[in-house]
């Protein structure tokens, strides 16, 4: 991908760039929609990516082609405004950017990606954090992944509307190759977790574009905001399944949505512990009743999910499965042995569209790096 950028890059402006920063997407293994609650998430960064070659200008310009859109961006960093679409991403996280003081110098360049849109993998974080990279190249501010992250996440709260947390972002910054990261979204601490020897994880894209409106996204934080109250705290990562059991006259519908949250945070503990005794059974039973959690309770699962889940769960060599991501649809992943990992890959692959008559993408991926300055 590094030579494509410099390549597209080339044809273009008629010059090789200046600079090459890319920004990977995102897999999570468990710990999902408790970012928001402040409690625990086990992702990884992937070996799928958002790359920008890029070079200075003189002005405040800032001027964006992407591969896979035909009208590039062009805008002044002194007059940032709303747009749509993809462009809107790089324009609210140069805004975001600008909130913080930073100083930001105008570029132009070419954006390529390999992270499928709306599939669950963050191809937004990944582009946000891109953009910030692109910028930092040129500019003399110090790089600290944790506030970088924060203003991405401020982006996508203040700028689009979504009341997410920053567990996509996070990742996308702190990301290191072969690692997932137990992140305590209280303070934003991290540790290092390597994968099991002989272990890969499968990526079983539906190809069914989320359906997650942010209606629906932001309905569910409120749900648990509303969960938190009647227990008289801030955040579900404080109620202790103790009280919650004990909370027999909670509405219904509230209690499915702490039942997730509050089950899912021990289960990351735990998922944590069982990556660092090399335990690949415990961490796939771990993940498959987090698909469950998050079917039958958070509600956020679709049926193309939960058939890649089955299957997955059929073949031999696969230790548990779930959906990733904010969920109704894109991607789900598989913790399998690595023996069996071809085989795995063409039979979930060729079950699914015998079912559906989708064509899915299944492939293995790797742990990548964190957002990062290739040239």
């Amino acid at each position: 991908m590094k030579e494509r950028a410099a390549t597209v890059f080339s044809g273009h402006f008629g010059e090789a760039p200046a600079h090459i920063v890319r920004a990977p997407g995102r897999v999570n293994l468990i710990g999902e929609h408790t970012d928001y609650n402040l409690g625990y998430s086990l992702p990884m960064a992937i070996d799928r990516e958002v790359w920008i070659a890029l070079r200075p200008r003189e002005d405040s310009r800032v001027l964006l082609h992407s591969l896979d859109f035909e009208n590039p961006t062009d805008f002044d960093l002194g007059d940032i405004q709303r747009t749509e679409g993809w462009a809107d991403y790089v324009h609210g996280m140069s805004w975001a950017l600008q909130t913080a003081g930073l100083p930001l110098r105008g570029w132009e360049g070419v954006l390529l990606s390999d992270v499928p849109v709306a599939s669950g993998l963050s191809s937004s974080a990944a582009i946000e954090l891109a953009v910030a990279r692109a910028f930092w190249a040129l500019s003399p501010w110090n790089w600290d992944s944790v506030s970088i992250a924060r203003l991405a996440q401020k982006h996508e709260n203040e700028w689009m509307g979504l009341k997410s947390g920053v567990m996509d972002q996070m990742i996308s910054a702190i990301g290191a190759r072969g690692k997932a990261f137990l992140i305590d979204f209280r303070d934003l601490s991290f540790k290092a977790a390597p994968l099991p020897k002989g272990i890969v994880v499968a990526v079983l894209d539906t190809r069914v574009p989320r359906g997650l409106v942010e209606s629906a996204y932001n309905a569910r934080v409120d749900e648990c905001a509303r969960a938190a109250a009647y227990f008289g705290v801030s955040t579900l990562r404080d109620v202790t399944l103790t009280d919650f059991e004990a909370a027999t006259d909670l509405d219904q519908l509230l209690r499915k949505r702490a039942d997730h949250v509050i089950t899912e945070n021990d289960r990351t503990l735990k998922a944590h512990d069982a990556i660092l005794a090399g335990s690949a059974d415990e961490l796939g039973a771990l993940m498959t009743d987090s698909h469950v959690s998050l079917r039958d309770d958070y509600e956020v699962s679709c049926d193309e999910l939960d058939l890649m889940v089955a299957l997955s769960l059929e073949q031999a060599g696969c230790y548990g499965a779930r959906m990733t991501g904010a969920g109704f649809g894109g991607c789900a992943i598989a913790l399998v042995e690595e023996n069996y990992a071809d085989g795995f890959v063409s039979r979930v692959a060729s079950g699914y569209e015998q079912r559906t008559g989708i064509e899915p993408e299944v492939y293995v991926c790797q742990a990548a790096d964190g957002a990062a300055e290739i040239q």
